[in-house]
């Protein structure tokens, strides 16, 4: 029997400015395999992420938000 594990990894992100921003960074790392759940903190630019590690690592979230068009850097919660 196989258990998924998801975690809760919180990610600074620079450079966004605006509601279609986060609906960009959201849209990039919802389609991860392996993730669950993002939600993207405008005001404080926190992009918290629910995934499995052991499918979606914190670089993949990184190069998912790079991909949107901006920078990122997991955050000490």
């Amino acid at each position: 029997m196989t258990s998924t594990t998801t975690t809760r990894s919180v990610f600074r992100a620079e450079g966004f400015s605006c509601p279609s921003c986060v609906a960009a960074i959201e849209k990039q790392v919802g389609r991860l395999p392996g993730v669950e759940r993002v939600a993207v903190r405008f005001a404080s630019g926190r992009v918290e992420v629910d995934h499995d590690p052991a499918v979606a690592t914190s670089d993949a979230v990184v190069r998912a938000i790079a991909k949107a068009g901006y920078r990122a850097t997991p955050a000490a919660v």
